[in-house]
């Protein structure tokens, strides 16, 4: 079963590479360099240590942002569970602050903060924050009503129903979240450097976009790419690790029917 995996994402990989050679080769490498060059130049900036520099800052504004975001995304749901009142008046706001263009929050995080690390930060934590705030949500609000209500009624104080029951059955909409706010996290803080950067992967992309260079660009993405994969699979076996207590078969049907 791996081995067949593994084969379909390798013939899928080819075919996409295949495809690539043919559009350079259609319409040239001015317009699409070839899987060739954007190879050379990757290992050419990979061995000057130039990519490295390049993609770490991007990594550190990423890193930043989904600790400032993911944390207080992650904490507030557990807050407002004993605050339905409140809960119910922030609502809409919450949904409007989801719903409003990120992107149109990054100039005024430029004006803000400057250009330096401060406002990628500051957009990063915009979208991984709400990202984490509605799945964690919909982790706390599906928990068994029956079983709080038996575990006071035996003498559970809140911290151990939170902990004990809440917690647990939140933690696999957490990690649902986190799915989708780690790519989006590295995603924010490319947008930001095309914005107003002078270092990051967003940066020399949008150096060789302005000087027709589409080899760097494509080593800029190609690296991109990579980061989010491995920031995926870090995630992947996280989930794994902290969830063996789930049985594999019941992870699945549970996953399939919403949780």
């Amino acid at each position: 079963m791996n081995l067949r995996l593994t084969l379909d994402r390798l013939a899928l990989l080819a075919l996409c590479i295949g495809l690539w050679q043919g559009l350079s080769a259609a319409f040239g490498t001015y317009w699409v360099s070839s899987p060739w060059r954007a190879t050379v130049r990757f290992f050419e900036l990979s061995a000057s240590g130039e990519l490295a520099f390049q993609a770490a800052y991007t990594v550190e504004a990423s890193i930043y942002g989904f600790l400032a975001g993911g944390i207080a995304g992650v904490l507030l749901p557990f807050a407002l569970r004993k605050q339905p009142v409140l809960n119910a008046v922030l609502d809409p706001y919450f949904a409007g602050g989801y719903g409003i263009p990120k992107l149109a929050l990054a100039p005024l995080f430029v004006l803000w903060f400057g250009i330096d690390l401060e406002p990628k930060v500051a957009l990063v934590a915009s979208i991984v924050f709400f990202v984490m705030f509605f799945s964690v949500m919909a982790g706390v609000q599906a928990v068994n009503a029956q079983l709080v209500n038996m575990a006071r009624v035996a003498g559970a104080s809140e911290r151990a129903i939170a902990r004990h029951i809440v917690w647990p059955g939140a933690v696999p909409y957490a990690f649902a979240g986190f799915r989708i706010a780690a790519p989006y996290s590295i995603g924010a803080a490319v947008v930001g450097e095309l914005i107003s950067s002078n270092r990051g992967l967003g940066y020399m992309i949008q150096a060789g976009a302005t000087d027709f260079d589409t080899t760097t660009v494509f080593v800029g993405l190609a690296a991109l790419t990579l980061i989010v994969v491995i920031v995926n699979t870090g995630v992947a076996q996280a989930e794994r690790w902290l969830l063996r207590w789930r049985p594999r078969s019941g992870a699945g049907a549970s996953w399939v029917q919403g949780g």
